[in-house]
């Protein structure tokens, strides 16, 4: 079979370029080919679905922008019954004395584009949320609006859903070879032994990534890490919490009775993930998570974890930015990787972004050029500070 058009994974980010090329109009064949159909293991469904303008460079914040504009308008452009839940709680990122020039700079690039973005020090957070220590903390970022969490799975289906009547082939199979011939790859050939010629092929592959890409002989820095989201109850409800990141990276937030949390795997010794292992490592919540909240919450001295899951970043190990667009020496290789934990955030922005480079030979709605191919080409980082 041929298509002008093979996406390598159906998830967010994948459905997201199949949905906007056919939103460009474009008319030519395009099959999305995903491993996991049921996206028990995918990305999207396994991530902690929120979206924030708090990026420390204007591209990431451009692309959540794209993607903020898409939720407020979310029944106009998927149907009067389209919801995906939003809850616009903002985030509140805290900073002690030695994270404060970086939260300041963030800050100032977050206003310039826009963003609704307030920076308060220690005596104002308190008077803000009385329920918050601000013991070593010098000063915070709270997004008073465009900023908040929602439901992945209604997201991926709201997505998927729309595909269906847009002569999609859906296909259930895992690539195990791309055959590629001097400065173009040609096609896909898949576990159940089909081979799919290709006009482009475009990596979507989430935490899989960059073994799709060495498929091909290419070199992308992109692969699996796991992390671990904790649930647990507290007699305390508290209707004001943002999504809170403390200055030691765990985070929390509520969700509806209960609260979510995460943020405690350490820097060093955090290497690739197998790809098979979706144990919780449970240690992290008693040992690292629990103090950091109690200290920052006093009210969460008490708590219990209920239940936990572990998902997989797509981690880009160059500079944690997504790697968006062609190949410079492949130009039918498309990249749309290694987001580092902000993908289902950005995928509509980015899959709009493809989409245009696709069919009219450029970006025309937010320019991806800095997310190119060639840095990693160069080992020149392109380096996002504010990755939680």
């Amino acid at each position: 079979m041929r298509y002008d058009i093979v996406i390598i994974g159906g998830a967010i980010v994948g459905s997201s370029v199949a949905y906007y090329l056919r939103e460009e109009g474009f008319s030519g064949s395009i099959a999305l080919v995903e491993r996991d159909p049921q996206f028990a293991h995918a990305a999207t469904t396994l991530s902690m679905a929120s979206i924030r303008q708090q990026f420390s460079i204007p591209e990431n914040i451009r692309l959540s922008q794209f993607t903020l504009t898409l939720f407020r308008r979310l029944k106009e452009t998927f149907g009067t019954d389209a919801d995906i839940g939003f809850r616009e709680g903002g985030y509140l990122i805290l900073a002690g004395e030695a994270g404060l020039p970086i939260l300041k700079a963030n800050h100032e690039a977050q206003v310039a584009e826009g963003a609704d973005i307030l920076l308060e020090d220690a005596d104002q957070l308190a008077k803000r949320f009385s329920w918050l220590s601000t013991e070593g903390i010098s000063a915070g970022a709270f997004g008073r609006t465009g900023e908040g969490w929602f439901d992945a799975h209604a997201m991926l289906t709201l997505f998927r859903k729309a595909l269906r009547d847009k002569k999609i082939d859906f296909i259930a199979a895992d690539v195990t070879g791309i055959e590629r011939q001097g400065g173009r790859v040609t096609g896909v050939t898949l576990d159940n032994g089909e081979k799919l010629e290709a006009g482009i092929v475009v990596n979507a592959a989430g935490p899989n990534a960059g073994k799709v890409a060495a498929l091909a002989g290419l070199t992308l820095p992109v692969e699996p890490r796991k992390r671990n989201v904790f649930v647990f109850e507290a007699r305390e409800k508290y209707t004001d919490m943002p999504l809170l990141v403390d200055p030691s990276g765990i985070y929390v937030r509520p969700e509806g009775s209960v609260y979510l949390t995460g943020g405690a795997e350490p820097e060093e010794g955090d290497g690739p993930a197998d790809p098979r292992d979706f144990d919780v490592d449970w240690p992290l919540f008693e040992e690292v998570i629990w103090p950091v909240l109690a200290t920052r919450i006093p009210a969460f001295e008490a708590i219990k974890a209920t239940r936990a899951w572990a998902g997989h970043y797509d981690y880009n190990t160059l500079d944690q930015n997504a790697v968006i667009g062609p190949h410079p020496e492949v130009g039918n290789f498309i990249f749309a990787n290694g987001f580092s934990g902000h993908g289902l955030q950005q995928a509509p922005a980015v899959g709009k972004a493809l989409a245009e480079l696709i069919v009219h030979g450029g970006y025309r709605t937010v320019d991806c050029s800095a997310f190119g191919y060639q840095r990693v080409a160069e080992g020149r980082a392109f380096r996002e500070l504010n990755v939680i």
